[in-house]
């Protein structure tokens, strides 16, 4: 690996570590609050993204992508948060809403990155030039990396395809039997999106949703 790469996977690391465990922190916490206390009990409401890392889907996954594309592309995922459907009073709507927690929190997340970069932004031409560079410029980069990255997740999560989030939402939607027949796919889900994304299919309705939430922070 590069050395640009290297230093710029070193800045990624952190803002994709804490949107991916806040992620799964959120279908949890929401879980809980509409009756599913499964998360909890497991000790999975914590902000500390050790309970969350998957060795392959948090670590080795995002690397070897980061690798592959030359700093183009990172995406990953941290085991998730059991969430038991049935202690919801309506099952259906409680696993679409608890679903749509995940890619809402990532979207927040970008937007609080941008408004603590903007803030610090004014604030470092009142320091000293060396205080600047080597305190203030790596936050930055940390806090574009945040919000770029939180998007991306966010957006990629929201493709409504079993066992994304997006799959799970529309799953609720849907009438019960149709529901039940469309969530037959969960088994294929990453292989089918595995395939939209090597076609470039996928580009073709995701890129237009990241670049239009990319031009909201002004990162494009």
């Amino acid at each position: 690996m590069e050395a640009e790469a290297l230093q710029k996977l070193i800045i990624a690391a952190p803002a994709m570590i804490i949107a991916i465990a806040l992620h799964e922190v959120s279908h949890g916490y929401v879980a809980y609050r509409l009756g599913d206390p499964t998360a909890k009990l497991l000790g999975r409401l914590t902000l500390n993204p050790i309970a969350h890392i998957d060795l392959f889907g948090t670590i080795i996954m995002p690397i070897l992508l980061y690798t592959l594309t030359d700093g183009r592309f990172m995406f990953g995922y941290a085991k998730p948060v059991p969430i038991n459907p049935m202690n919801f009073r309506k099952p259906r709507e409680g696993m679409a809403i608890s679903a749509a927690a995940g890619p809402v929190t990532n979207i927040l997340l970008a937007f609080a990155s941008f408004l603590i970069m903007n803030i610090l932004i004014p604030l470092a031409s009142f320091l000293p030039d060396t205080v600047a560079e080597t305190v203030f410029k790596p936050i930055v980069l940390i806090l574009t990396a945040s919000i770029y990255w939180n998007v991306v997740l966010g957006v990629l999560n929201m493709i409504p395809i079993p066992p994304l989030d997006g799959g799970r939402v529309l799953t609720g939607l849907l009438p019960s039997k149709q529901a039940m027949s469309f969530s037959k796919i969960e088994p294929f889900g990453f292989i089918i999106v595995l395939i939209l994304f090597y076609t470039g299919i996928a580009n073709l309705f995701i890129m237009p949703v990241v670049l239009f939430f990319l031009k909201i922070f002004q990162m494009y």
